[in-house]
């Protein structure tokens, strides 16, 4: 119990610690405004890689589409600040409010096709389907006119940093929220393919994402968007408070989820998908849930990227980025929390920044040819990643403990028996 409750404060006093000399040179002016950038950027592919890593790392699902849902949760926090500023709360209304309506018949769906067996995959994705366009139906006809005039008389008596502060807040969960359904309507059908198949769906998910982006001003009711002129007006509302809060509420649910039970089915799936459907996992469960969750984290972090450079064109996220996390991912070591986290910042502060300023001029992009070489070479030389399976001892210390507690015969089957409890 020491060496848990030591590692705890090690880990999160050191976060503290980082959280309060970058907070110390941002005030001072020490970081100018492009390593301020750099910092955010970093935060933010590394929480992209992170749930990226949830997927393919741990539970084996190779995807590519993750800035598909990193693209999503921009543009929707940006609209709904955007509205905000123009006096329009319709914004948090669907945005937010309409996503815990959908969330909430989700459950009631979810609880409704348990009452039969074997569910065929496309009732069950057209019945999701329908509830959420009934579920954002209901924000758009229903409460849109009724709560808009409260919405902005409660929060406009606030003052403003306060105001500014919650709408920030809504707008990120608005745009996590829709990433999240999004991909969960996504993922229902497609996730009984194989991972190579699985793979090349998802890269086409972020395709079609980036086209309609291109004609958010066309064929989409979002004419503030501006199509593939690129979205402007975007209130630049990122602080460092922001981003720190953020990146570790992300690291601290993954690794809570990781090491629970269902994390441990998450796990099983990547040894042994048959295996761990014989012994009674819901492996349809298991996959689809780290690929939702990875995919929330996305859309938390492109809100997060969104309001720190006040402007989104869609080119930002066409397909090439798309491997932008992977690299990441496999470069800091698949199945490696720690690995992905510093080798995202790493990333960013070497490729985007070093490499950047230190390059002469007319030379900025051979970075983008040393960077492949340099994963190149450590893949032949540590194909396991820079980190491998290293863990900080906060991120494994239940499993740790779980080694402990085996050392009895009687411990050892209590722990075998809660290894493959669903």
């Amino acid at each position: 119990m020491k060496n848990i409750k030591k590692s705890t404060l090690t880990f999160f006093g050191a976060m503290l610690a980082i959280y309060i000399i970058v907070q110390l040179l941002l005030s001072l002016g020490v970081l100018n405004n492009f390593w301020r950038g750099i910092i955010f950027w970093g935060a933010a592919i590394s929480i992209v890689a992170l749930g990226l890593n949830l997927i393919y790392g741990f539970n084996g699902q190779f995807s590519l589409g993750q800035y598909g849902f990193y693209a999503l949760g921009a543009y929707a926090a940006a609209d709904v600040t955007w509205r905000w500023l123009n006096e329009d709360p319709s914004g948090i209304v669907v945005g937010f409010l309409g996503s815990a309506v959908v969330l909430g018949l989700y459950a009631l769906v979810a609880v409704f096709l348990r009452r039969f067996y074997n569910v065929r995959v496309t009732t069950r994705f057209l019945a999701y389907l329908l509830t959420t366009v009934l579920g954002y139906g209901i924000a758009v006809i229903g409460l849109r006119p009724l709560l808009e005039p409260l919405l902005l008389t409660v929060l406009n008596a606030l003052p403003p940093a306060v105001t500014q502060q919650i709408v920030f807040f809504l707008a990120l969960v608005s745009g996590a929220a829709i990433a999240g359904i999004a991909s969960f309507l996504f993922g229902i059908p497609v996730l009984s393919l194989g991972s190579d198949y699985f793979g090349i769906a998802t890269l086409g998910f972020t395709i079609i994402v980036k086209v309609l982006l291109d004609n958010t001003d066309t064929i989409l009711p979002f004419p503030e968007m501006k199509g593939a002129r690129g979205m402007v007006g975007i209130p630049q509302w990122t602080t460092w408070t922001w981003v720190f809060l953020c990146f570790l509420l992300v690291v601290v649910v993954m690794r809570n989820l990781l090491h629970s039970s269902t994390g441990r089915a998450i796990l099983s799936v990547r040894e042994d998908e048959r295996a761990a459907e014989l012994v009674g996992i819901d492996v349809t469960q298991a996959k689809l849930l780290p690929f939702v969750v990875g995919s929330v984290f996305a859309g938390l972090a492109g809100g997060i990227r969104a309001h720190d450079l006040a402007f989104l064109h869609p080119q930002s996220f066409n397909f090439i980025q798309s491997f932008n996390p992977l690299i990441i991912v496999v470069f800091g070591g698949l199945g490696s929390m720690t690995g992905t986290m510093i080798t995202g910042f790493l990333w960013i502060l070497l490729l985007e920044g070093a490499l950047r300023l230190s390059l002469p001029p007319g030379f900025e992009t051979w970075r983008f040819v040393v960077y492949p070489l340099v994963l190149l070479i450590m893949m032949l030389l540590r194909p396991e990643g820079l980190f491998g399976q290293y863990e900080f001892p906060y991120l494994k210390r239940p499993l740790a403990n779980l080694r402990t507690r085996s050392a009895s015969p009687q411990a050892g089957e209590a722990a075998a028996s809660e290894e493959v409890a669903p």
